[in-house]
Parts: structure tokens; sequence; C-alpha cells
């Protein structure tokens, strides 16, 4: 981390880690994925910080916050202390993937939120067969248990304590992976030292197997749907309209099939709230860092769209 990046960084709470790029714009609130940090939006930091003041969040956890328990209501307190503590006037929220539910649990609980985005953040792929359309169910049986098999492993090495020479080897590997995947690969090394916490002579990957657990059995992950349909505030959500690629074929047809469902069970939010969008785009989940412009230009399209900021007074840093 540099020092300009220590002196943007502060502490919420006690516990709470934040990045604040500070100026009287109107503020918008960016929270990560699963396993993921603040430092997984700067892509699109740079792009927004123009218009708005950007405050990045390691949500409970993650990244450079203190490991506490997941629970979904003490998050959206967490949220409710980074406002109060920065002096921010209703933010806009803004979330990828579980951001994105938890941006979904925002609006839920403040139907007065000016406006709220959830980028791919609906409900978790390895779940019930009803959220599945347009396969086989002898075909969706199969490729879900093999999904499921996967998500298992993912699961069980979340926590998992590290030598140094493991340490090296797992950065060699995100720094492969992110070659291999056209994303920023500096970007993607330090997001992922961000999430090794020091500990004896090694290190411990962060979030615990213990809060990826809790959060992958938790209805809100499972299926935010329902919080969807209980949104009131202007709310868009984006689809990855892509698989992502290297998936083996069966896998590709189930991520296609899981997508077909979001598609027909979208329908009843839309109608409940006239200012519920869906919008589908040509990229995958991992869109932040596939195409930053793309997300910053549809986040910026629907803020506009709302209004947000025309009246909103906000306070510097």
């Amino acid at each position: 981390m540099s020092m300009s990046d220590a002196v943007l960084d502060k502490v919420i709470g006690g516990s709470l880690v934040v990045r604040d790029h500070g100026g009287a714009r109107p503020p918008i609130l960016l929270l990560h994925g699963l396993g993921g940090n603040l430092l997984t939006w700067e892509p699109i930091v740079g792009l927004l910080a123009d218009r708005y003041r950007v405050v990045t969040v390691d949500l409970r956890g993650h990244g450079a916050s203190d490991d506490a328990a997941w629970d979904w209501d003490a998050v959206l307190d967490d949220l409710e202390a980074v406002i109060g503590a920065l002096g921010l006037h209703r933010p806009a929220v803004v979330g990828h993937s579980l951001g994105g539910m938890v941006a979904a649990c925002w609006a839920r609980r403040h139907p007065d939120c000016p406006a709220a985005i959830s980028l791919d953040g609906h409900r978790s792929a390895a779940t019930d067969p009803e959220h599945y359309a347009d396969i086989e169910p002898a075909e969706l049986t199969e490729a879900l248990a093999e999904l499921n098999a996967i998500f298992d492993a993912q699961f069980a090495g979340m926590g998992r304590q590290l030598t140094a020479a493991q340490a090296d080897e797992l950065v060699r590997a995100q720094r492969a992976a992110a070659e291999a995947m056209g994303w920023p690969v500096q970007m993607v090394v330090d997001s992922h030292l961000r999430s090794l916490r020091a500990q004896d002579d090694g290190f411990v990957s962060k979030p615990s197997a213990e809060l990826a657990g809790t959060v992958r059995r938790s209805p809100e992950f499972r299926d935010a749907l329902p919080v969807l349909r209980a949104v009131r505030s202007p709310f868009l959500l984006v689809l990855a309209g892509r698989n992502m690629p290297g998936l083996p074929a069966n896998l590709a047809r189930l991520a296609d099939a899981h997508r077909s469902g979001l598609r027909r069970d979208l329908a009843l939010p839309s109608a409940e709230n006239p200012a519920f969008r869906v919008l589908e785009i040509d990229a995958g989940h991992g869109m932040v860092l596939e195409n930053p412009v793309l997300v910053a230009d549809l986040v910026v399209d629907f803020l506009t769209e709302q209004r947000f900021g025309d009246r909103t007074p906000n306070t510097g840093r």
C-alpha cells in the first residue's frame, strides 16, 4: 500500500476499514463481493471520482477490516456507521455479487435511498433446481452436483493457514490468472495480498471459512429475489450475459439455464416497483475487472436518470 493509499484509508468504529476519496460531490458506497475487498473497485474508482465522492469498504471479515461474524443486519449497521462517521448524506449504494445483495438489503431497509445498483448479485448458482429453466431435469441434477463439488472445494479453502512459500505460490497463481483473463494484474495481486493476515510465521487468508459458510447458507445469498421484491427505491440489477471463460460444456449449459431462470423470475420485481430496472450486458460475472468502462458508464447513466446528486448536500473529508 502506498503512502497516499494509507492516507485515504480510515478505520470506522475501530474495526471497519474504508477508503474515502473525499470531496463535496454526492456520495456513493461501493461494496465488493465475497472473498474480495475494497481494492477490487480500483479499476472504476477513477472513472467515477470526478462525479461522485467515492467510498469503498472492506466488508466485515474481509480485507483490512477485523474478523466478525456475518449477519446481514449487522453488515447494514456497519454501513450506517460508515455513513455517520464520514458525514455522508443519502448515498447511492453500488455492490458487486455479494455486495449487490447487500445493496438490495440496504435499499429494502431505506426506501428513501436515492439509488442502488447490484452488479450480478441475485442468487447463488448452486442452489435450488427450481431456479433454473430450459434444461432437462437429469442434466440439471448432474451439473448441479458437479458445481456444488467445485464450490465445496473453494469454500473449504477459505480461511486456511498458509506458509510464506504457499502465500508466494498463490500470488504467482493470481498473477497468472489475471494475465490469462486480461484483468489488471497488479490490482489483482494487491487485492489478494490485502486478504492475507500475518499469523505466526505465515498467513491466514480472509474471509474465514466460518464467515463464508454462513454467507453461503443464508437465504439472502441463496436467493436475493425476495429482497428485491421488497425494494421500493430506484434499483438497477445488472445481469452478466456471458459465462465465465473456460467453463466445461455442461456447466456452461447450467449457467445458461440459471440465467434463463433469472429472466423468468425477475418479471415480478419489475412489476411491483416502477423504479426497478434489469439490464443484461455482454460481460461475465467479473464485469468490474473485465470491462470497468462499461460498468462505470452504466452506473453514471442510472444515477443520472434518477437525478442523483441534483439536490444532495454533502460535506467534504
